[in-house]
């Protein structure tokens, strides 16, 4: 008997359901509910309106990576005009480093005119050019350095013009050592 009742309650159920599908107007309790719309229409402006939603979600998103990509190439613009600042203090320091080479190149050049030369000091070949640099050191003491041909008494050359502070007492020796 139950099985029965099982089987009448739910053919009742499924009768009560298909007429709710079907009709405007439900009964509830003894009152009777007239529906606007049927149930029908209203899913189906449900589903406009979950279709706009997940547009708009869309749309969000997508504003959303825009300004992510903004946000990168704002970076990258950044990032640029600090390398060509860089760029532009590199080229500075490299115009100021050309500048003091030249300097010093124009200082050795001028250094290089200023030492000595001297011919016809070696009578078997007057023609040989015999050079020598002559500066004081931060002791105002008188140094060789730079001389052609290399010399092996120099020291003596050297003390010799320190003791007499004679340029000419040096051309002596220089040339006596030489000819020797």
């Amino acid at each position: 008997m139950v099985e029965e009742e099982l089987m009448l309650f739910n053919k009742s159920i499924n009768e009560f359901w298909n007429k709710f599908k079907s009709t405007d107007t439900v009964i509830w309790w003894g009152s009777e509910i007239t529906y606007k719309a049927p149930i029908k229409a209203f899913a189906e402006k449900l589903s406009v309106k979950l279709k706009e939603e997940e547009q708009m979600v869309e749309m969000f998103l997508e504003y959303q990576n825009q300004i992510c990509r903004q946000n990168n190439l704002l970076k990258l613009i950044a990032e640029v005009k600090g390398k060509k600042q860089e760029l532009e203090v590199l080229t500075a320091n490299i115009q100021d480093l050309n500048e003091e080479y030249s300097r010093k190149k124009e200082t050795i050049s001028t250094a290089n005119k200023a030492n000595f030369m001297f011919t016809n000091i070696d009578p078997k070949h007057p023609e040989s050019p015999f050079m020598c640099s002559l500066h004081l050191n931060k002791a105002k003491d008188c140094e060789v350095s730079d001389r052609a041909p290399p010399l092996e008494c120099q020291a003596e050359c050297q003390e010799n013009v320190r003791k007499t502070n004679s340029f000419s007492a040096f051309l002596k020796v220089f040339t006596a050592m030489v000819y020797n």
